[in-house]
């Protein structure tokens, strides 16, 4: 049986890109009482999460469908308004010229985004077919890319001769709203209210401290810190409030409208402990 929170240390799962590192620099380190750490691709947290391989994972928004009796970490999440920079087609036609479309493995939130966003803005009715993400090796072989993350972000589209079409702003301007990317979620006994808090705590100081979490996450492509930075202060949101959470049911009943998933689900929060230790004072990058 899985150990209670209180007696062990809870198994956290989260994306390996660069907009989680404001949410989880501070988690899972050598010494850290309370977490461990993994990273994965999107799509893969929410596997983990269900083989119980994980008992909290950053997961993709639509896992939450599979999975509705679970509980949200209240206040957190990987979101945006407007352009996102890191969720894009990339196309070297119009849009409305685009007949098939390559979808990026890495991703089960933003595939039901990009059917939406074909439906009900772009008009247009592509085939799919799912793979690797590469941008050039996509367009090679279809009219457009759904690319996710990192690739999407530092991704030389122009390069390729491609047009790049940021699915966050395209959802903004078709709901007015927030899209929330992806959140903390598990079983409603996986995290006690102090460990909630101290997530919430490590979110606060993760924002505060972009700069830094951008530059260290950009050691090895220095030249790369610039767009970085400016995507942890400018095109991420980090926190889950209440706009955000109309985006997310807004999001489930276009899902649902398209048969995409079967209920509309409505999150449900662990309790959190305003009495537990801030970690805002701790140096970070140590």
């Amino acid at each position: 049986m899985r150990p209670a929170p209180a007696e062990g240390k809870v198994r956290l799962g989260s994306v390996n890109y660069l907009n989680c590192r404001p949410l989880v620099h501070d988690l899972g380190g050598a010494g850290d009482p309370d977490f461990t750490l993994r990273f994965d691709p999107p799509a893969v947290c929410a596997s983990l999460l269900a083989s119980g391989d994980i008992d909290l994972g950053l997961i993709p928004t639509i896992a939450y469908h599979d999975r509705p009796h679970d509980c949200v970490v209240p206040g957190v999440s990987i979101a945006s308004e407007g352009a996102v920079a890191s969720v894009a087609l990339f196309t070297r036609r119009p849009v409305r010229e685009i007949r098939s479309m390559a979808l990026d493995t890495s991703s089960r939130t933003s595939v039901a985004l990009t059917r939406i966003l074909c439906a009900r803005r772009f008009e247009i009715a592509p085939t799919f077919a799912r793979h690797a993400p590469d941008v050039g090796a996509m367009l090679a072989a279809h009219d457009a890319a759904l690319v996710i993350g990192d690739p999407a972000l530092f991704v030389d589209y122009r390069a390729l001769g491609a047009d790049k079409i940021d699915l966050g702003q395209e959802w903004t301007e078709m709901t007015g709203l927030p899209f929330v990317w992806a959140f903390w979620a598990g079983h409603a006994d996986a995290v006690s209210p102090a460990r909630v808090r101290r997530m919430q705590r490590t979110r606060d100081f993760g924002v505060r401290a972009s700069d830094a979490l951008a530059d260290a996450y950009m050691t090895a492509t220095p030249e790369r810190c610039d767009v970085a930075r400016h995507y942890l202060r400018h095109s991420i949101a980090f926190d889950l409030d209440v706009r955000m959470l109309d985006g997310v049911r807004t999001y489930f009943r276009e899902a649902a409208a398209l048969g995409l998933i079967d209920h509309v689900a409505e999150p449900r929060f662990f309790p959190a402990d305003d009495s537990a230790e801030s970690v805002s004072d701790r140096k970070i990058l140590s």
